[in-house]
């Protein structure tokens, strides 16, 4: 990556592939970021009936989550000098706008807030973690960063405060390989190859982890 480039790029998007300001997330979420985001993400802020088909696609749930991660596949750490995105690319999150309204309401904080414990959520496990496996290792990360951001809660002590375990949303995640893509989640049909741009007619997020 040139040395002009910041460390991590982020677009910001609606289902179509249009850019959206999104009240400086991008600019936030690279800034709360810990060193190891060197790449580009992409956040795509669908429709909940876009978010719930993903689901159930991907996880078999049926209904509307928050926020989905889309891991990059191997192929995407092999920079490609004709792509216009910077490389690596780490991955997609999908955040649902109307659960995003909803829980802002509920946790009496702005929507512009709730996205940005969403997309901080979300990038944590498209660098890997995972925290309904790594004893906890998420949530202190999460709760770093949090504060670093100015929010007063991250996402997972916060489902965590909510409700009993038997209830709370576990974490999926549908690795993408070599040989295999997800719909997008503009409803294009397959998602093109890694190195192809992400954003436009062609391509949206592909794999899954919540």
């Amino acid at each position: 990556m040139a040395e002009s480039e910041p460390r991590l790029r982020v677009l910001v998007a609606d289902e179509r592939g249009r850019r959206v300001p999104a009240n400086g997330l991008a600019s936030w979420l690279r800034r709360v970021a810990p060193a190891q985001a060197r790449g580009t993400v992409s956040i795509a802020l669908v429709s909940d009936d876009r978010i719930r088909a993903l689901n159930r696609t991907y996880r078999r749930k049926n209904d509307a989550t928050d926020v989905l991660s889309f891991p990059s596949d191997l192929d995407s750490l092999i920079p490609d000098p004709k792509s216009p995105i910077p490389t690596p690319f780490l991955g997609d999150i999908v955040i649902a706008r109307g659960v995003a309204k909803r829980q802002a309401r509920d946790a009496g904080h702005s929507q512009a807030t709730e996205l940005r414990v969403l997309a901080l959520h979300g990038l944590l496990h498209l660098l890997g973690y995972d925290h309904e496996r790594d004893d906890g290792r998420m949530r202190r990360v999460e709760e770093r960063l949090r504060r670093k951001g100015g929010l007063t809660r991250g996402l997972i002590v916060r489902q965590h405060a909510a409700a009993p375990r038997h209830r709370r949303e576990r974490s999926e995640q549908v690795k993408v390989t070599r040989e295999g893509y997800g719909p997008s989640a503009s409803g294009a049909g397959a998602a093109s190859p890694a190195r192809q741009p992400r954003w436009g007619r062609r391509v949206g997020p592909r794999a899954i982890k919540r």
